[in-house]
């Protein structure tokens, strides 16, 4: 009996001095770890805006202060391509040109999206059906769209022309037109564009508790009344990122459809400064000049951006003001 003891005291003495062995080891508290774990799950995304968004942008700032030329030779001009930039009228017409751009496109965007979110969020048979098809242009390639476009308007075979003879109206040139180049291509953008923002007015929408439009019916709200103060005050986020993406969309996007539809013209009607800066960099040469006029860019969407925050996060659209 005494040498089963000594033999369960032995055992008790060796447990005893691993335990405080073992629980030495360091180990990372919860906090810690759900911050490693964030970190992972960030990292392919920060790693990727890093390489292709951050280093380029810095590498435009640097080179816009030199002058390149198409042999790959640098120059130090200093503010030189500002300055050029400030007296090019070419520049600031392309500029007032995405001004107007801008101003048309992204309400009409808006609205088109937001009227056809509430509309496919309705249950109604074949639903799905609609929101796919509605969705479809955005998954086609821009070129792919351009060129169709091109063609559907096209002022002698054109079937929007071919459509309007047939009901005994004049056709016109709609892609040959100052007047008309930049509206159609306004509205081939929202044709492209408004079914990605219905999907996420969609998903929008179907956060909002039906609670609230329970009570709103027993109080005999109308539609309108419905709308106006529970699913306006209620979608401010999503309508934050859809007039914040849609506006930089519009500033910086397009090129394809402009290039292909009517490569800037007709007198340079459509040449927007994206369109301008690509013509200045890769037609020309210009690329410490393609530079400045891409930072001075960035620089006026990071004040609409800015300012749409200021609207949207402050308060005025939940308050109706």
């Amino acid at each position: 009996m005494s040498s089963v003891a000594a033999q369960e005291n032995r055992r008790a003495t060796v447990a005893t001095t691993r335990t405080p062995a073992s629980s030495d080891r360091p180990r990372l508290s919860r906090k810690h770890r759900e911050w490693l774990a964030a970190g992972l799950f960030l990292a392919p995304d920060v790693l990727g805006l890093l390489i292709f968004v951050a280093i380029p942008m810095v590498f435009s700032i640097v080179l816009s202060f030199f002058q390149v030329s198409g042999f790959g030779s640098y120059e130090w001009i200093g503010l030189g391509n500002y300055r050029r930039m400030m007296n090019d009228p070419l520049f600031w017409d392309s500029m007032k040109i995405t001004g107007e751009y801008v101003v048309i496109l992204v309400p009409v965007l808006f609205c088109v999206s937001l009227g056809l979110g509430l509309l496919v969020k309705q249950k109604l048979p074949g639903m799905g059906a609609y929101r796919t098809a509605l969705f479809l242009p955005y998954v086609i390639s821009l070129v792919v769209v351009g060129v169709l476009w091109k063609f559907m308007l096209d002022e002698q075979t054109g079937v929007v022309n071919r459509a309007m003879r047939a009901a005994g109206f004049d056709g016109k040139s709609w892609l040959g037109s100052p007047s008309l180049a930049l509206g159609c291509l306004i509205a081939v953008t929202v044709w492209v564009m408004m079914g990605y923002y219905m999907i996420i007015f969609l998903a929008g929408l179907q956060e909002i508790p039906k609670e609230f439009y329970e009570a709103a019916k027993l109080d005999g709200a109308g539609p309108w009344t419905t709308f106006r103060t529970i699913t306006w005050p209620l979608l401010r986020p999503t309508s934050f990122f859809v007039l914040l993406m849609s506006t930089v969309a519009a500033i910086t996007g397009g090129l394809d459809l402009i290039f292909v539809l009517t490569n800037g013209g007709p007198a340079n009607g459509t040449s927007l400064a994206i369109f301008y800066i690509y013509q200045q960099a890769f037609g020309f040469g210009e690329y410490g000049y393609a530079s400045a006029m891409g930072s001075f860019l960035v620089l006026i969407m990071v004040v609409l951006s800015a300012v749409i925050f200021k609207l949207t996060r402050g308060g005025r659209f939940d308050d109706g003001e």
